[in-house]
């Protein structure tokens, strides 16, 4: 008797989300025709329920679209959850998890029945519970079991397989080899690309919360002010709006009538390097500020912490492993001056806004020293090349290296670190390092940070 009385309670429940949507329903088509009483019959929770268990079948669930290729193709779109997809390292539907966004076609005067079957309740859609069959659900549509549990089966109906997909002369299609001979046609398997809309929607939510979301605009004003900021900032940069479907974006799908047609397209282009405005390292103190942002810097860095944690036995083993991990480190100083140096045309150093100090200047702009000086400013220039033929510049550069190994590690959660590991270090640093200066280095006797 307790059961069944829970039962009922729970069957309430669900009538209670359906009959406010219903409701919700009747307000907005009848609103400023409320002596329409031939309308308002139509929005009975028992008629409208058995309206929209025979237009659901004008709609179908489904991942993948055939529209967003071409608006007049017809053939099949397809429902493939992302747990049913080969995993591969590349991006794709695979990744969505249980984050995966269903799409809908069909019908776009049949698409409040899919509003309908996504009222949540216990934080599963009506949908969910359809699949599944449960009962309280099955009570609450009808007091007819009959009736209700062929209500139950058409809703469920919304997810189903075409038992033969078909293609179509407006869908995409690629002729892809697979036997030896291009002139057979049996040599080919005819492949059709198909549209993610699940995908486009996942990166449609991602770029709009980073365009327009509250956190982002505060960590956006933080980076424009210079300020820190505890959240990361992201910004997507020279996007392109792909409009699908016109006026009428629900004649593709439902997602992209939620999208108002727009399906984001990120920038496909190669780097375009400023040669005149080394921005990246104006308004800076330290060239090690960027030496962390480096390709594969962080990664190097885990990677010795990581195994510096596990306190390795002391052997030969040990040894050539660390030995390892030292040099891949302190050969990105080498590669980071390269990039640079191949960058930015020689002299972007004296810009007003460089605040380097002088020994990584001389690191990063070397050729600066073969330029004429400028009028009014010899002395700097003439100083800079003095500076550079002086040829004690790397030691700094090796102990401010070291300082910022020490550092990383710090942050790494290694402690106890100071002298010696300075001066192991830097030593690295003079002997991985390509100076462009052909003397012999010594490690500096600095005092670490």
């Amino acid at each position: 008797m307790q059961q069944d009385q829970i039962g009922s309670d729970r069957a309430e429940v669900f009538r209670s989300a359906i009959a406010a949507f219903i409701d919700e329903r009747r307000e907005a088509k009848l609103k400023g025709k409320e002596d329409d009483a031939a309308g308002a019959s139509k929005y009975d929770y028992a008629t409208w329920l058995a309206d929209a268990a025979r237009r659901v079948s004008q709609i179908k669930a489904v991942t993948h679209v055939l529209k967003a290729t071409h608006p007049d193709a017809r053939g099949s779109s397809l429902y493939i959850r992302p747990g049913e997809l080969p995993s591969r390292p590349e991006i794709g539907t695979h990744m969505l998890g249980e984050d995966c966004a269903v799409d809908v076609v069909g019908n776009a005067a049949a698409l409040d029945v899919f509003k309908f079957l996504k009222i949540e309740v216990e934080g599963r859609r009506l949908l969910d519970w359809v699949r599944d069959g449960d009962d309280d659900l099955r009570r609450a549509l009808h007091p007819d079991a009959s009736v209700a549990h062929s209500w139950m089966e058409s809703f469920g109906g919304l997810v189903r397989s075409e038992p033969q997909p078909a293609s179509h002369p407006n869908a995409k299609q690629v002729y892809w080899l697979i036997g030896e001979c291009p002139v057979e046609d049996g040599h080919y398997h005819l492949l059709q690309p198909l549209f993610s809309s699940s995908l486009a929607h996942a990166v449609h939510l991602e770029i709009q919360d980073a365009r327009f979301g509250e956190a982002n605009a505060l960590a956006r004003q933080a980076f424009r002010q210079k300020k820190p900021h505890e959240a990361r900032y992201r910004d997507y940069r020279h996007l392109v709006a792909r409009k699908l479907g016109g006026t009428k974006p629900q004649n593709i799908s439902q997602l992209n009538s939620e999208r108002g047609g727009v399906n984001y397209l990120l920038a496909s282009l190669p780097p375009k390097w400023d040669l005149q405005r080394p921005r990246a390292l104006l308004h800076v103190e330290s060239a090690m500020e960027r030496l962390t942002y480096f390709k594969g810097v962080r990664q190097q860095v885990a990677a010795l912490a990581d195994f510096l944690r596990t306190s390795p036995p002391a052997n030969e083993d040990t040894r050539r492993r660390r030995r390892q991990l030292e040099q891949e480190l302190g050969q990105q100083l080498a590669l980071f001056a390269a990039e640079i140096h191949a960058r930015f045309e020689p002299g972007w150093s004296r810009d007003p806004a460089c605040e380097l100090p002088l020994c990584e200047r001389l690191w990063l702009d070397p050729e600066r020293a073969e330029l004429p000086p400028r009028t009014g400013h010899e002395q700097d220039d003439e100083d800079f090349k003095a500076a550079y033929h002086a040829g004690n510049w790397p030691d700094e550069v090796a102990g401010r290296f070291a300082n910022w190994v020490n550092e990383q590690l710090r942050r790494a959660g290694l402690l106890g670190l100071g002298d010696t590991e300075y001066r192991h270090w830097a030593r690295q640093a003079v002997v991985d390092a390509a100076w462009p200066v052909p003397v012999q280095r010594r490690a500096p006797q600095g005092v670490h940070v």
